[in-house]
């Protein structure tokens, strides 16, 4: 389908908007020194920092798939933003401060100080082959609806992609991140505050007809209250999940961390991180709102919805994106997904380098490395990271399920950080030994749920969503345990 001119001239300024407005802060003051590429020289404003985790946490596919799960089913999905309070409270309270108190722009330096030089590569390492993953996932899916809807070729929508956020991310560091971020995520809510203002003044009859569909059809719930159950994604396993995760994302994730360097000061960085936080429940909510509005839209209307793509759930919003707007508004949306998938991917090339310099290009090969040096460093592994990130997701089109891929990776490389983390924090007689032992075995419990369990199951199915939970929860009991038994005497010494 070819989009109006006007739509893709509003899509077209805002992707070369947005890639010079980014590019222009290499010609600014402090772009030359490797500190600005990593943490803004620790000068940045609170909102826009704020605005920056906010548009990161929401990546394209947050933006494609929550309306497609409320509209599919309920608001079960929704269940995950009620525990972000909870979460970002607990990375207020530990983390902000711990990170902003180390000696490193990297949050896993933290590790090497308390159990040795191979919990830090651990780690490091799982995120950087993450953050390679989550930057092909995101740019492959960012491509298919475009494909699907638009005919545009899914390989030449992952280079345009990833070409764009390259340049800004490579040329203006954390500063253009940052600032692009804050723009992308204005944009994100615009977006969204438009198609869902649509959508519910274009119901025949009016706004109570869309709840009454709703309400008949059960839309609103947050999924089954079961204790017994634990292999659906009933509200509990959704709020356990949500908390774990969440607790990633917040307080151990270097895209989030990083960003609580580049604050003014101790009080702004924490503004900045629950600002960026909790204004994701207020837009997943409007997220989920749209989905409904859109099976209550359709419901009322079934003969503006083909039946192939009423059998796709995952198509319907983009389906209305195209054909449901007015003109100009579809560019607008458009640009939104692609605002989506570019803060998320220009925030995990910025981390990601900046985790090559500090975790080992200075603590390897160059120590005494200069300023020059750095920055070149700095910008050669964003170039290096930005090609492995479209390699993956031009490999992704080879997959199977890509979305499923990426939910078995991050719960096993995730869930492992985090108990890792969480033992390093709270256990002060934990040492190298006790945080091994417990990494093995929550790495094994992990494994299991996320694989295995299908061939050696239990008398209760366990949802993959658990993998983290429990994982994490295996690691930091059996490390605290073990280090109660044999440091009865002995103390913290290692």
């Amino acid at each position: 389908m070819q989009l109006p001119l006007v739509d893709l001239l509003v899509f077209a300024v805002y992707l070369v908007g947005v890639t010079l407005f980014g590019c222009s802060f290499y010609f600014r003051k402090g772009s030359r020194q490797a500190d600005d590429f990593t943490s803004g020289g620790g000068r940045l404003p609170a909102w826009a920092v704020g605005l920056s985790i906010f548009a990161t946490f929401v990546s394209s596919i947050s933006f494609l798939a929550l309306p497609a799960k409320a509209y599919s089913s309920n608001w079960n999905a929704y269940v995950l933003s009620l525990t972000i309070p909870i979460a970002s409270v607990m990375a207020a309270l530990f983390f902000v401060p711990l990170y902003r108190s180390l000696n490193s722009v990297s949050a896993y330096s933290y590790l090497e100080t308390r159990f040795g030089l191979w919990a830090r590569i651990y780690a490091s390492l799982c995120y950087l082959v993450t953050q390679i993953a989550r930057m092909g996932m995101i740019m492959y899916l960012l491509a298919l609806p475009m494909n699907a809807l638009l005919g545009w070729p899914v390989p030449q929508v992952i280079l345009i992609t990833g070409v764009g956020v390259l340049l800004y991310s490579m040329m203006g560091g954390i500063q253009a991140v940052v600032w692009t971020d804050a723009v992308q995520g204005l944009i994100l809510i615009a977006g969204i505050v438009v198609c869902l203002g649509v959508l519910l003044f274009s119901m025949p009859g009016g706004i109570g007809q869309a709840w009454d569909i709703a309400v008949s059809e059960h839309k609103f719930s947050l999924g089954s209250m079961s204790l017994t159950d634990w292999g659906n994604e009933t509200f509990w396993v959704c709020f356990l999940y949500g908390i774990f995760i969440n607790l990633q994302n917040y307080g151990i994730d270097q895209c989030f961390t990083q960003r609580y360097l580049t604050a003014r000061n101790h009080r702004e960085a924490i503004r900045s991180m629950l600002l960026g936080s909790l204004l994701y429940v207020p837009v997943s909510l409007l997220l989920v709102m749209t989905g409904t509005a859109l099976f209550a839209y359709y419901r009322s209307q079934p003969d503006l919805l083909p039946p192939e793509i009423a059998a796709l759930p995952d198509q319907v919003f983009p389906y209305f994106i195209v054909h449901g707007l007015p003109a100009g508004l579809t560019g607008l949306l458009i640009a939104a997904i692609f605002a989506a998938g570019m803060s998320t991917v220009s925030t995990s090339l910025n981390s990601g380098t900046t985790i090559l310099l500090e975790d080992y290009y200075k603590r390897y090969i160059n120590p005494a490395a200069s300023n020059a040096q750095c920055l070149r460093m700095l910008r050669g592994g964003t170039l290096v990271l930005a090609v492995a990130g479209v390699g993956c997701a031009l490999a992704m089109m080879r997959v199977k399920s890509a979305l499923d891929a990426w939910w078995a990776m991050q719960s096993i490389f995730s869930g492992g950080m985090l108990g890792l983390f969480l033992l390093g924090y709270f256990s002060k007689k934990a040492r190298n030994p006790e945080a091994a032992l417990g990494v093995v075995l929550g790495l094994l419990v992990i494994a299991w749920i996320s694989v295995f369990q299908k061939w050696w199951p239990l008398s209760v199915k366990l949802h993959n969503n658990l993998a983290i939970v429990l994982g994490t929860t295996a690691i930091f009991v059996a490390g605290f345990a073990l280090a109660a038994v044999f440091r009865k005497k002995g103390g913290t010494t290692p």
